[in-house]
Order: C-alpha cells, then sequence, then structure tokens
C-alpha cells in the first residue's frame, strides 16, 4: 500500500462522509435559519423554540434520505472489502 493509495481512500472517505451527512445538515441549516428569522422578528428568544424543529426536521431528513445514505454507506465498504487483495501486496 503506497501513500497514494492511502491518500485516495481518505479522499475518497471524506467525500461519502460528506455526501451522506450533507442532506440532513442542510435540513437543519435551513430549519434554524427559518427559526432564526421567526424569532427576530417576533422577539421571542426562546432556546427551545429552535431545537425541537431542528430535531424533528433532521429525523424526517434521516426518514427520506436514509435509503440514500444507506446505499452509499455500503457501496463504499463494500468497494473497500473488495480492495483489501490489491492494496495488501
Amino acid at each position: 500500500m503506497t501513500y497514494g493509495d492511502v491518500i485516495a481512500i481518505g479522499r475518497e472517505a471524506m467525500f461519502v462522509a460528506f455526501t451522506v451527512a450533507a442532506p440532513v445538515l442542510i435540513l437543519s441549516m435551513i430549519t434554524g435559519l427559518i427559526i432564526s428569522v421567526f424569532q427576530a422578528t417576533t422577539q421571542i428568544q426562546e432556546p427551545t423554540l429552535s431545537f425541537i424543529p431542528k430535531i424533528l426536521v433532521s429525523a424526517l431528513g434521516i426518514l427520506f434520505f436514509g435509503p440514500f445514505m444507506l446505499s452509499m454507506l455500503v457501496d463504499f465498504a463494500s468497494r473497500m472489502f473488495h480492495s483489501i487483495p490489491s492494496l495488501v501486496r
């Protein structure tokens, strides 16, 4: 296994991690922005007002994007396991 192999595997692992995490993080960010604008306009500064909707939207995002996330992770793990013989020379 060369340094190039390690860097390629690390790069691919980071890309998969970002791709898997992106839908839930983007949905949470949009929800937080909407709640922040609502809090700023109504001057309600309740911390649970922003926390609970983000949890609900994150759970719905995981429920909706879960099959995509799982297939990405399984595909990456499968490729890594299949490449072990060629990496361990």
